[in-house]
């Protein structure tokens, strides 16, 4: 069983920065590949970014290309998500997800067992 707690959302103002963190409990974080997603009102669940279980391979979908960075430290169980230069279009309920043990990086959501409870970003213009 694996839990996750989101932190580090909240109100920004457009071309600022904030750093979300997912904390794991779970006996081997390294064993899971991470990934965060977004749901804003109205739309549907999107991927935002995954990562490895080591970390070396990520993914990002094609709007926060280039302002996001996603990394996880493995001895602190935690996956972050640093966003840089948001914009408006970027508010949405952020979601830390744990995807199947041992499994390589997925951008499926099917394939993310585990979820947290979500944390509000607000990105005002």
């Amino acid at each position: 069983q694996v839990q996750l707690v989101e932190s580090g959302g909240g109100l920004v103002q457009a071309g600022g920065s904030l750093r979300l963190s997912c904390a794991a409990s779970v006996y081997d974080f390294s064993d899971y590949p991470m990934a965060w997603f977004r749901q804003a009102p109205g739309k549907e669940r999107e991927v935002v970014s995954a990562i490895s279980r080591n970390g070396a391979s990520t993914y990002y979908t094609d709007s926060v290309k280039g302002r996001f960075i996603i990394s996880r430290e493995n001895a602190k169980d935690t996956v972050y998500l640093q966003m840089n230069r948001v914009k408006p279009e970027d508010t949405a309920v952020y979601f830390c997800a744990a995807g199947r043990q041992y499994y390589d990086l997925t951008t499926d959501a099917r394939y993310y067992n585990y979820w947290g409870q979500g944390t509000q970003v607000t990105v005002s213009s």
